[in-house]
């Protein structure tokens, strides 16, 4: 029994150290956060029948080198872009007043805060400022080292002082990952 329970300590603990967790918050939540504690906003805007966004966050989301940095970096919040959910953001309420239950599961209509966003594909990273001003999305599936790069770009500001895309591939070239894959 013993060695029972030691064994299933161990299978607990590389579970536990495997599956690491980004600490998901409301965007409500992550604007009242930053008024204590400015972070930049992370929000992964993504749809219940989006294959690419069920494999950002089994692939992406779930490495503990992109946990772990989001969760020290940024308020990260996961937005169900055609869901049915009340936010308030900037003194307005966003709703989706075409939401279809039935639909819960395909394609359903747009977000208001999809629309505010200008997402048009999903998965759709947003990133935001520390004041909650929109900076940019990052489009499409990205593996921990394609993520990593637009974590730190924003992260560090380096954003700031790129101009053109000349800036933008200048930076690419230069980028180093440091994150597993």
């Amino acid at each position: 029994m013993k060695k029972l329970l030691s064994v299933f300590a161990i299978l607990l603990f590389v579970v536990n150290i495997s599956a690491q967790e980004i600490n998901w918050v409301t965007l409500e939540e992550a604007v009242a956060l930053q008024k204590k504690n400015p972070k930049k906003i992370m929000i992964d805007a993504y749809t219940n029948w989006c294959g690419p966004c069920k494999m950002l966050d089994k692939n992406t989301f779930k490495n503990k080198d992109v946990a772990d940095y989001v969760n020290k970096h940024y308020y990260a919040v996961k937005f169900n872009a055609e869901g049915n959910e009340t936010i308030n953001f900037k003194g307005n309420t966003f709703t989706n007043p075409g939401y279809n239950p039935a639909n819960a599961n395909r394609r359903n209509s747009q977000h208001q805060l999809s629309t505010y966003f200008s997402v048009r594909s999903y998965p759709t990273i947003l990133f935001l400022d520390e004041q909650a001003e929109f900076l940019s999305p990052v489009i499409g599936y990205k593996t921990p080292q394609q993520l990593e790069l637009y974590l730190k770009l924003f992260k560090n500001d380096a954003h700031v002082n790129m101009k053109t895309q000349e800036d933008f591939s200048a930076y690419y070239s230069a980028f180093k990952p440091e994150f597993s894959n």
